[in-house]
């Protein structure tokens, strides 16, 4: 058992200690949609720096709420997440997109062909990062990277007060082959300055040059 609990994600940590988590959860953002907020800030990042009816990963979904707005949008989207409770309401929201239980930090999805999957688009946000099993940031990021097509972009999002510095998210994502094309504070492109408490990062794979 102490094996097992080494590798939970601090979500899967929170989980076990209060059952309700998911629900919780659920019922949160359904009552901030209800009232009118706008939930839909990272959907619109991501929508402007896709393709048209690009291949999007949706990593660590959650309840699909960002890739079901990037379906609505045209995109053909897959989600990915270790909750179940949290994909079962993805599917129930938004039936027409791929839901899948996963370990980001094991990733190995494959297409219709069997083949290794790649995407153009791979969003992580929703403080994502800062839930991962503790010392597998490194981990998740390379295998993101790893589905990513040659001129894939990789957008993530996250709070840099929850234990995850800038620093550290730096040298995991050199490590993992990504460079930053962008930094911004906000989902609305405000610039990143010294003291930002949040990070949106827009990566793509560093090319190699002959």
């Amino acid at each position: 058992m102490l094996e097992t609990m080494e590798f939970e994600t601090l979500w899967q940590r929170q989980a076990r200690l209060d059952p309700a988590q998911a629900k919780n959860y659920i019922d949160r953002f359904a009552q901030l949609r209800t009232s009118g907020s706008d939930l839909d800030g990272e959907a619109r990042f991501v929508d402007a720096v896709a393709p048209r009816g690009a291949k999007v990963l949706d990593a660590g979904c959650g309840t699909g709420r960002v890739g079901g707005a990037l379906a609505a949008r045209g995109h053909q989207v897959t989600g990915v997440d270790l909750d179940a409770e949290l994909l079962a309401a993805a599917q129930t929201d938004f039936p027409g997109s791929r839901w899948l239980v996963g370990d980001l930090a094991a990733l190995e999805l494959r297409d219709e062909a069997g083949e290794h999957e790649v995407f153009e688009v791979i969003v992580s946000p929703g403080n994502v990062l800062a839930f991962v099993a503790p010392g597998s940031t490194g981990a998740v990021l390379k295998s993101l990277a790893a589905h990513l097509s040659p001129t894939g972009r990789l957008v993530v999002g996250f709070s840099l007060l929850k234990g995850y510095a800038l620093e550290t998210f730096e040298r995991d994502a050199a490590a993992a082959g990504l460079r930053f094309a962008a930094r911004f504070s906000t989902w609305d492109m405000r610039p990143l300055e010294p003291g930002s408490d949040f990070i949106v990062a827009l990566l793509e794979a560093r090319r190699t040059v002959n």
